[in-house]
C-alpha cells in the first residue's frame, strides 16, 4: 500500500514554520549587524567630510533649527521646527573654511546619496563625494569614481544654477556629463541644485558671520556625525 498523501493542513503548517524561522533569521541578522553598519556609515560620512573640505583639520555638526543653524549641542536643549544637519569646517587656526552638505534625491534606479563641499566666501562648490548609489554597475556607478566627473565639482560655481551639458564645460558652472551615463549624472545635478536652493542663503549668511568655532580638538572627536 502507498502512504497517504501529505494534507493540505499539514503542508500549510510546514511551509508557515519555514517562513517563521526564516524571518527570525532575518532579523537576528539585521539586530546583529545593524551596530556595525552604523558605526560603518557615521565612519565612511566623517572621512568624507574631510575630504570635501580638504583644508579643514576640524568640524562641528550644525543643526538648522527655527530656521537658523546651531551647534547640535545648542539644538538639544529644545526648540521647535525644521531640524537638518550640515557640517562646519574649520583649519587648524580655526578658521572657517566652508560647510560640507549631504544630500539626496532620485537617480536612475535608487536613492542617490551625496556630500558636497561649499566656500561660502567664494559661493564655490568646492568638492563632491558619492556616499550611496544603486546606479547602473559599469555606466551610472561611474558618478562614484569617474576622475574625470568628479573633477567637475573642484571648483564649481553656484550661480546662476549648476549646470549640466554633454562636453567640455565653457562656464564655471558647469559640469560635463559622463558618457552613457546622462542619466545618472544629471541627477546628481538636480540634488546639488536642489540642496543649493534649500541651504545656499543661509549658509552665505553664516559665512558671514564670526564663526563660534569647535572644541579644539582633534578631526571629528565631536563623536558621531
Amino acid at each position: 500500500m502507498t502512504a497517504p498523501e501529505a494534507g493540505p493542513v499539514r503542508m500549510i503548517s510546514t511551509l508557515g514554520i519555514a517562513g517563521l524561522c526564516a524571518g527570525l533569521a532575518v532579523v537576528g541578522i539585521f539586530l546583529a549587524t545593524r551596530e556595525r553598519i552604523e558605526r560603518n556609515r557615521a565612519e565612511a560620512l566623517e572621512a568624507a567630510i574631510f575630504r570635501v573640505l580638504d583644508s579643514a583639520a576640524r568640524r562641528e555638526t550644525l543643526v538648522l533649527r527655527d530656521g537658523r543653524l546651531v551647534p547640535r549641542s545648542e539644538a538639544a536643549n529644545g526648540g521647535s521646527g525644521e531640524e537638518a544637519l550640515v557640517y562646519a569646517g574649520y583649519d587648524a587656526s580655526g578658521r572657517r573654511v566652508g560647510f560640507a552638505i549631504p544630500a539626496q534625491g532620485a537617480g536612475f534606479q535608487d536613492t542617490i546619496a551625496l556630500l558636497y563641499g561649499y566656500d561660502p566666501e567664494r559661493r564655490r562648490i568646492v568638492g563632491m563625494e558619492v556616499l550611496e548609489s544603486r546606479e547602473t554597475p559599469g555606466l551610472g556607478d561611474k558618478i562614484l569614481k569617474d576622475r574625470a566627473f568628479l573633477a567637475n565639482f573642484r571648483d564649481l560655481a553656484v550661480e546662476p544654477r549648476v549646470e549640466l551639458v554633454k562636453q567640455e564645460p565653457i562656464r564655471d558652472n558647469q559640469v560635463d556629463a559622463i558618457s552613457g551615463a546622462t542619466i545618472s549624472s544629471a541627477a546628481v545635478v538636480r540634488i546639488l541644485n536642489d540642496a543649493n536652493a534649500r541651504w545656499i542663503e543661509r549658509l552665505d549668511e553664516a559665512g558671514a558671520s564670526p564663526p563660534s568655532g569647535p572644541p579644539a580638538a582633534a578631526a571629528g572627536s565631536e563623536g558621531a556625525p
